[in-house]
């Protein structure tokens, strides 16, 4: 499973809590500079996580329109706490049982 995560500046505990689900490879925008809402999404990504806390909201609509296009399942976190890591782990379970409908995902996926 390959995850980009968008915002954030150190996602060591992110990073680390994709591994412990399975994620094989992790793409990482800081998105501090303007240049990163131009980007285009990386190919083969299976899922979004965006750091809302260190992104800007136009950034957030771009990444969040791309995503519905290529039907990427994305989530949109406040921080890491625990509450957030429960999110993102239930969204990738639902992602890998197949039971994730819906592109804007909220880890709710039982």
């Amino acid at each position: 499973m390959s995850v980009l995560v968008i915002g954030g500046d150190k996602i060591t505990r992110l990073q680390s809590l994709l591994e412990t689900l399975g994620a094989t490879k992790t793409h990482h925008w800081d998105s501090r500079r303007n240049s990163t809402s131009h980007k285009q999404l990386p190919q083969q990504t299976d899922m979004i996580i965006m750091l809302t806390d260190f992104l800007k909201h136009n950034s957030m609509d771009h990444f969040k329109r791309q995503a519905k296009k290529c039907d990427i399942p994305f989530i949109c976190v406040k921080g890491m706490s625990g509450c957030s890591e429960c999110q993102i782990t239930q969204m990738i379970e639902g992602i890998r049982q197949n039971k994730c409908t819906t592109i804007s995902c909220n880890g709710g996926c039982k």
